[in-house]
């Protein structure tokens, strides 16, 4: 994961930042996140687009009502869109529409059309909904990827996992970017 370059705009460049600074998310102690996550691992094992979409609905539901937002809607979709370009390619798992408070994710592999692996299911879901809390929740008029913003996805998504918290550790790139440096990540803790 790649943060997206720091605006040059001063008025984007003072959200960007505060985006940056803001690493955590006040989470409740209660299980509630985790109970609905499971459905949603339970509904990808069933295959059935129905039962997914149904899971995240009341997961999505949930966490609105945690975050006191309005709940967003969302879509489940088939197989993942692939772009091929001359020096390699991209696959979508999911975007945000924040003019409609869409999310729609794809349950789907792009090639194999395999289910994909439940817990690149339930973060892409938390990534979305982080881009949805950012707009609606916290006040930001655009929702970028920054070091924050991942820390906050990342929070919401061992929440739902009920598994510990690790810190992202963050590698510095040209041109302002980050990415997580994740040969340091898998690293055994100490």
């Amino acid at each position: 994961m790649i943060t997206d370059p720091r605006p040059r705009s001063i008025a984007r460049r003072s959200e960007y930042d505060r985006s940056d600074q803001m690493a955590t998310l006040a989470i409740p102690d209660d299980n509630k996140l985790h109970a609905l996550a499971l459905k949603i691992e339970s509904a990808l094992s069933s295959e059935s687009k129905k039962q997914v979409q149904a899971a995240c609905n009341s997961f999505l539901e949930e966490a609105a009502d945690l975050f006191n937002v309005i709940q967003p809607k969302v879509r489940v979709l088939d197989a993942r869109p692939v772009r091929v370009y001359e020096r390699g390619s991209s696959e979508l798992f999911g975007d945000y529409h924040p003019d409609t408070a869409l999310i729609r994710v794809w349950m789907r592999t792009a090639v194999q059309k395999r289910v994909t692996s439940f817990g690149t299911f339930l973060s892409t879901i938390c990534h979305e909904f982080c881009h949805h809390l950012d707009m609606r929740g916290i006040g930001f008029p655009n929702s970028f990827h920054t070091r924050g913003f991942y820390e906050r996805a990342a929070v919401l998504y061992h929440c739902c996992r009920d598994t510990p918290l690790r810190r992202l550790v963050w590698r510095s790139l040209p041109r302002g970017r980050w990415r997580i440096d994740w040969a340091q990540m898998r690293q055994p803790r100490r």
